[in-house]
């Protein structure tokens, strides 16, 4: 029979545990979020629901390179990527949420507070997941050269991050033209994929697990569920299925949306995509 564990190495176990950069971050990001839902659900408001977001990942990627205690060049500029991303990112949604005075994603939602819970629950698991690689990264001392992962994944997030503000920026242009009032965008990127937005965010995301895969090792190298879960997450969860289902209540009687439906990718730019 085995021996059971001591006390004493159980409780140095769950120090070790609990003391660990991801832990917490883990802690962390639970905290902000169910903080955001308490005073959400008491304001009745889902305006600053992914700001909150976008903040905790810029707040999280910091923590863990301060309590990792590397700062080696490969996590800082990790961490400054994450950075932008979620400045540039939590702004837009925050300023487009202000225009339009709601989010629709809520409006079922916002006034019952168990279901509001569990829209910022899952945001904390969006959060965690997504940021894994960078959280791993920037918990490691030992460093690596830099070498082809890096340069080819920030050479991934930088035409990721690129095609995001873009296609953001197109669209945003686009919505404040009068003579477009009622209809969709099929321009610029928009010609090319129906969510090139969510492409660059896919692109940006492998790019980083790229990089920060230089100093994996063993089970580190299960972070690269980080990407696919973006993925998962925006074509088969909260993106695309429900922008695919609105646009076709607006225009699917609409002969020149069908046409745009035929002829252009849902989201990766190439033909036969799905």
């Amino acid at each position: 029979m085995l021996a059971s564990p001591s006390p004493e190495l159980l409780a140095d176990l769950r120090e070790l545990i609990m003391g660990s950069p991801l832990a917490k971050c883990a802690a962390a990001d639970l905290a902000i979020q169910w903080g955001g839902w308490a005073i959400a659900a008491a304001l009745k408001t889902e305006k600053f629901y992914d700001l909150a977001g976008s903040a905790t990942f810029i707040l999280l990627a910091h923590l863990s390179r301060t309590w990792g205690g590397g700062g080696h060049l490969r996590q800082n500029v990790q961490t400054g990527l994450v950075t932008a991303w979620g400045l540039r990112l939590g702004t837009f949604l925050f300023l487009r949420v202000l225009k339009d005075g709601h989010d629709r994603r809520f409006n079922n939602v916002r006034d019952s507070p168990g279901v509001f819970f569990v829209y910022w629950t899952i945001q904390a698991l969006w959060v965690f997941m997504t940021l894994l690689p960078t959280l791993i990264l920037n918990g490691e001392k030992r460093d690596a050269p830099l070498g082809p992962k890096d340069y080819i994944g920030w050479t991934l997030w930088v035409l990721g991050f690129a095609t995001e503000a873009v296609a953001d920026q197109q669209k945003w242009l686009f919505k404040q033209d009068p003579d477009n009032v009622g209809k969709f965008i099929r321009s610029g990127l928009w010609a090319y994929s129906r969510h090139p937005n969510y492409f660059g965010e896919i692109l940006q995301w492998c790019g980083l697990w790229l990089s920060a895969s230089s100093v994996m090792r063993g089970p580190q190298y299960l972070s690269a569920a980080s990407p696919v879960f973006v993925w998962f997450l925006l074509r088969h969860v909260s993106g695309i299925p429900i922008l695919e289902k609105q646009a076709m209540k607006r225009w699917g009687s609409d002969p020149v949306f069908q046409d745009y439906l035929r002829n252009t990718p849902m989201l990766w730019p190439w033909p036969l995509s799905a």
